[in-house]
């Protein structure tokens, strides 16, 4: 289920931490959903319990998931919205790259049409 790039300059963990918002962005864990142990991942990704770890901490501390002892992490109810919110910050850097764009002489249909793009596949996603 989880994939991570080893040879990515992005931390492991980092990449798992993205990779669970993913997914539950696009409902695949939806709330409530129990995460995958952190033997059973570690074992699964050939990665070190302690990273897995750090990823699963990473996303309790940012709301999206909340551990049970001795049940593991699950997917909190409010998941969903608390990682849109995080998301939107990133708004600010799009608006970096369209100013980019346009001074290097890219037409402003051009960049509609890349983002129309994404709407487009996202929306016959579902």
């Amino acid at each position: 289920m989880f994939a991570i790039d080893p040879m990515s300059q992005q931390p492991v963990y980092e990449q798992l931490v993205d990779e669970v918002e993913r997914f539950v962005l696009l409902g695949i864990l939806k709330s409530g959903s129990a995460l995958p142990s952190v033997r059973s991942l570690s074992v699964s990704l050939s990665v070190n319990p302690n990273t897995i770890q750090k990823a699963y901490s990473e996303l309790t501390s940012r709301g999206v998931v909340f551990s049970v002892p001795g049940k593991g992490c699950f997917v909190s109810s409010d998941a969903a919205v608390l990682i849109g919110k995080a998301r939107r910050v990133r708004l600010k850097d799009l608006k970096e790259i369209a100013e980019e764009l346009f001074l290097a002489g890219v037409p402003k249909k051009e960049l509609i049409d890349v983002i129309s793009t994404v709407y487009k596949s996202e929306e016959d996603a579902q």
